[in-house]
């Protein structure tokens, strides 16, 4: 039997699920009577990992993110997986948002999210490695009792725990 457990605190996006969205989202869009006209679009790059929102005004643009965030839903993503990095208007008042993937725990908010942790005085370890924070402690319940308390706070990011052994 092992003498330490583990798990890794980690936040990935599944990029396929984000692509079913965007052209589920795309197929409504074009069939909405309300949207005809505004010429609105989204599109996903993969590669960059960013999904753009194009409309005729912010009006539509609340429209269309909130199905896109809808389609995002009823396929296991997180609403904080997306994070806004511009809004462009033109003269004409058409809008553009350019949304980012969130894939990966920036260092700072892993820095916060062990603070946090060792706050709580549960006989773990916890280590940052690249962009997942692993957990190791001799007790099962110690490694759920992390879990459950990272679960109740609300990050800015969505979180998963993977590699539970």
């Amino acid at each position: 039997m092992a003498n330490n457990f583990s798990f890794d605190i980690v936040s990935q996006i599944n990029l396929q699920s984000i692509d079913d969205a965007v052209n589920i989202a795309m197929k409504e869009i074009i069939n909405r009577f309300d949207l005809r006209g505004s010429n609105s679009i989204i599109k996903f790059n993969r590669s960059e990992k960013t999904v753009i929102l194009s409309t005729a005004s912010e009006f539509h643009l609340k429209q269309i993110k909130s199905i896109l965030l809808a389609k995002l839903a009823k396929r296991g993503v997180s609403n904080k997986s997306l994070s806004v990095k511009s809004t462009e208007t033109n003269i004409s008042g058409a809008v553009r948002e350019t949304n980012t993937v969130v894939s990966g725990i920036e260092t700072e908010l892993a820095k916060t999210i062990v603070k946090d942790i060792k706050a709580k005085n549960l006989k773990v370890q916890l280590a940052i490695q690249d962009e997942q924070i692993r957990v190791t402690g001799r007790d099962k319940d110690e490694l759920q009792a992390v879990i459950n308390f990272v679960k109740s706070k609300d990050y800015p990011i969505p979180l998963q725990f993977t590699n539970y052994r």
